[in-house]
């Protein structure tokens, strides 16, 4: 949920397994029935820079409806959204909440495929962000297995530094995921705000997130996006890891081969396709650590990953001068290019010279405030830097009733949308999001 409007979408142009491209129809081939890729594609609209999906009945070729006894039974169970549901499985198939239960009461951020919106559950009394994620989107970029992937993940995690997953469900068109709401923002607004931390700051950030990846990876799981966009943060300014979208289920010992994740943060291995594996987390933490006390990444971001890797494999990677030496063998440790060399389990990482007196106990590490967080919190400008560039009225020149932040005179109760106008919402959404910042490039390959 930490994705922000001032990155690029994640560009998906493959899969580790390369099967997953084809999706449902790549399934009915397998029992004999072959459908053309226009059923994939029913009359694409063009809104902005985004494909979308209308929503019409998929047409079924006649060559197809008479070769089965019943054509209208046919397609009646086989429309494109049973399709879907059928493989989506993790997704209940739900109604879209209306007034009565839900309200969206604010826009986060531009996610990977969609809107993430700020939504109130009125019976609970209790905000949540929630992914909108169109399917049309998943059929298009091939991302079937990633998409179920996230919610398995999240489902199997609980942990004090990492993003708790609510609830998912789907409808016709979409598929939701509902994690809780970090009111406080995400760690990269106040690295805006602020420039640099120093380094006391820096060690409570590192213990904290460094415990979720220790956990992750016992779990399993490898994240493949740390990055501060994705680090979200408590009333307390206190850090929950978030954003599953690009994680994984990777065994101890297993590789992975997908390009992916956010440039900057890549570990080399990563960038040159493979094989790879838990060890490009910790790389992805050293470079945020390092940009987190410098105030700037220690290789500027390429517009491709060919480029990146060329940069990195070259850079030597030294510590600044104003660093402590405990400080400075962290980042060495964390930014060694070779994987098998570098600091890549948990029980290492704690027992660096660096974190002397530190607690790694999850309720150690919160009992103290980040004064430093809840003073930035309360800046005048921190909206402002938390928008990055988006404006504070995403839907100018539309309905009053369907705008998040109204500026009309009420003429009613509640002139949120409800989610059953997420269509419009989102195509709404999609036209106002800024130019692409190539400091923050996500690729998929």
């Amino acid at each position: 949920m930490g994705a922000d409007g001032s990155k690029n979408s994640k560009q998906y142009t493959g899969s580790e397994e390369q099967s997953n491209t084809s999706g449902w129809r790549g399934f009915l081939s397998t029992m004999g029935i072959s459908l053309p890729a226009a059923l994939c594609r029913v009359n694409p609209l063009r809104i902005g820079s985004h494909r979308m999906i209308c929503d019409k009945e998929p047409f079924i070729p006649e060559h197809l409806l008479c070769s089965v006894p019943s054509p209208e039974k046919l397609r009646m169970e086989w429309s494109l959204p049973s399709f879907i549901n059928m493989f989506l499985p993790e997704f209940p198939h739900r109604q879209v909440p209306g007034h009565e239960h839900f309200q969206i009461t604010g826009y986060i951020a531009k996610g990977s495929f969609g809107p993430i919106l700020k939504v109130k559950d009125k019976s609970k009394q209790k905000t949540y962000a929630v992914k909108v994620i169109p399917k049309s989107e998943i059929l298009r970029l091939g991302v079937l297995e990633q998409s179920k992937e996230e919610v398995i993940v999240q489902r199997q995690v609980r942990h004090p530094f990492v993003h708790d997953l609510q609830d998912c469900w789907q409808t016709q068109r979409h598929i939701y995921i509902m994690c809780d709401y970090c009111s406080t923002g995400d760690l990269y607004t106040y690295w805006v705000m602020i420039g640099q931390f120093g380094e006391g700051v820096v060690k409570v950030f590192a213990a904290e997130l460094g415990s979720a990846l220790g956990f992750l990876h016992d779990c399993g799981i490898i994240h493949r996006d740390v990055k501060m966009e994705n680090v979200l943060l408590t009333d307390q300014g206190h850090l929950r890891l978030a954003d599953f979208g690009l994680s994984r289920r990777l065994e101890r010992g297993g590789r992975a081969f997908t390009i992916c994740g956010t440039i900057q943060y890549m570990a080399p291995e990563v960038l040159s396709g493979g094989p790879y594996n838990h060890a490009a987390d910790w790389w992805s933490l050293g470079i945020l650590l390092f940009a987190l006390a410098t105030g700037k990444f220690p290789v500027s971001p390429e517009l491709d990953h060919c480029s990146m890797l060329r940069r990195v494999r070259g850079f030597p990677y030294e510590m600044p001068k104003n660093f402590s030496p405990p400080f400075a063998l962290l980042l060495t440790e964390l930014l060694c290019k070779t994987p098998a060399r570098r600091l890549r389990t948990l029980d290492r990482f704690k027992r660096q010279t660096f974190f002397h007196g530190t607690p790694f106990d999850s309720h150690l590490l919160q009992k103290t405030p980040m004064e430093l967080i809840l003073k930035l919190k309360n800046r005048p400008d921190r909206p402002a830097k938390a928008r990055r560039g988006l404006t504070q009225e995403p839907f100018p020149n539309f309905d009053c009733d369907l705008l998040l932040h109204s500026p009309c005179t009420p003429t009613a109760p509640d002139l949120s949308p409800s989610l059953a106008n997420m269509e419009r919402v989102e195509a709404l959404m999609q036209s106002h999001v800024p130019q692409d910042d190539a400091s923050k490039r996500e690729v998929f390959v």
